[in-house]
């Protein structure tokens, strides 16, 4: 079998580790797996599945205790999403709450935000999104059209935001917004929004391709007024916060197509034993054996590499450049692990009973959010060639310049 030839995960390799893991697996097939089809119709997991995740302490994971997280490092989270995907359960969004939305409040807010918002995430009684993209503006965060416009003691906040994860089920959201539009200090700037603010709507969850049971929608705001002590750290630097906590982000997709890739090649090696076709297992067959050992060959490289970065984030040391490198490859080598192993399902694996069918359709998402896979080879060929760039800069700098003489 396909784990008896698996690396040691020293990622993963303390007592504190094993006895979370177990935690992780009792709770996965006891409260997720045989709700998740329902789920799925849903469009959306249940409040109590939040809260029960919150007494075991499997939220926010790496938050310190004094704001009601476990005191772990990142790499417990890590190994959470790794087993979420590897079962198949894509419904809960516990990884932005704990992995991508809570580090910005621990990072940028200041005590009483921390106080307000971190303890209820960790008890799962408060569920969190980040609202960045809107209709028109994908990838380019710059081109935002949600505005606050200042009043005072507060902002009064015109827009939407759209495909937004727990957007439906969310309590409060870190929003992007443009402040001082048309003026030199114009600048994006981050904003605790809570849902039950008067003209803060949300649009029905999605009806998407995959992760179903993941609920995803719109957000639109309508003259909503928020007060100015909900600023996440200081205005206008909305765009800087973002671009150094999109390195985490992009490593949790990361973590996710390994957990995806390796539950679709354990689903897949123990499918070709027991289907037989000319008076033997497909695995009898060399074309299967040649298939099987080149899709856990790219697993034990993406893996490798992941845990390696992993490890650097612990560290506080992930580059942009690495953490763009690891969701970019690894979301590729889900998608084509996914579909060689559909392949090896024949006509079962276009059946939506079969984990195998769901896990091609869930894993598709990874190669566009976060930041599509061309701009993160866009983002590694600047960091590359960063010098080339600079130089770029200042001739554009400079022509400009010229120009207005």
């Amino acid at each position: 079998m396909y784990s008896d030839i698996s690396l040691e995960r020293e990622i993963y390799g303390t007592e504190d580790h094993t006895m979370v893991r177990q935690t992780i697996i009792d709770f996965v097939n006891q409260e997720i797996k045989p709700y998740h089809d329902e789920w799925e119709k849903q469009g959306h997991v249940s409040y109590e599945l939040w809260k029960k995740a919150g007494d075991l302490g499997l939220l926010c994971m790496d938050m310190p205790e004094e704001y009601g997280g476990s005191g772990f490092d990142f790499s417990f989270g890590a190994m959470f999403i790794e087993e979420l995907m590897k079962q198949g359960c894509t419904g809960p969004g516990f990884f932005l709450h704990s992995d991508i939305v809570a580090p910005y409040i621990l990072k940028y807010g200041n005590e009483a935000q921390k106080q307000k918002y971190l303890n209820g995430m960790a008890r799962g009684e408060m569920i969190a999104a980040i609202g960045m993209t809107e209709p028109s503006c994908g990838s380019d965060l710059q081109a935002l059209r949600t505005r606050a416009e200042d009043k005072g003691d507060h902002y009064l906040v015109n827009g939407s935001k759209t495909f937004i994860t727990n957007g439906y089920m969310c309590h409060v959201a870190i929003v992007a917004v443009k402040t001082n539009v048309g003026t030199p200090n114009e600048g994006i700037s981050l904003l605790m929004m809570e849902s039950d603010m008067p003209g803060f709507t949300k649009g029905q969850p999605f009806h998407k391709m995959g992760m179903k049971a993941n609920d995803t929608c719109e957000l639109f705001f309508e003259d909503v007024k928020v007060p100015k002590e909900n600023l996440l750290g200081e205005e206008g630097k909305g765009f800087i916060y973002m671009m150094t906590e999109l390195a985490r982000e992009r490593l949790v997709v990361a973590l996710m197509s390994i957990g995806g890739a390796e539950g679709a090649l354990e689903d897949t090696i123990k499918y070709t034993l027991e289907r037989r076709a000319f008076k033997q297992p497909i695995a009898g067959f060399q074309n299967t054996q040649f298939k099987l050992a080149e899709l856990a060959t790219q697993l034990q490289i993406h893996q490798t590499f992941v845990d390696r970065c992993t490890a650097l984030l612990v560290r506080h040391e992930l580059s942009p450049e690495l953490g763009s490198m690891a969701k970019f490859s690894a979301s590729d080598m889900h998608w084509k692990v996914a579909d060689e192993c559909v392949q090896l399902h024949g006509g079962y694996g276009y059946m939506w009973e079969y984990g195998i069918t769901r896990n091609l359709a869930d894993s598709r998402v990874s190669r566009i959010y976060a930041g599509t896979n061309e701009i993160m080879k866009l983002l590694i060929s600047r960091g590359l060639l960063k010098e080339y760039f600079m130089e770029l800069k200042q001739k554009r700098k400079a022509a400009k310049a010229a120009a207005k003489v």
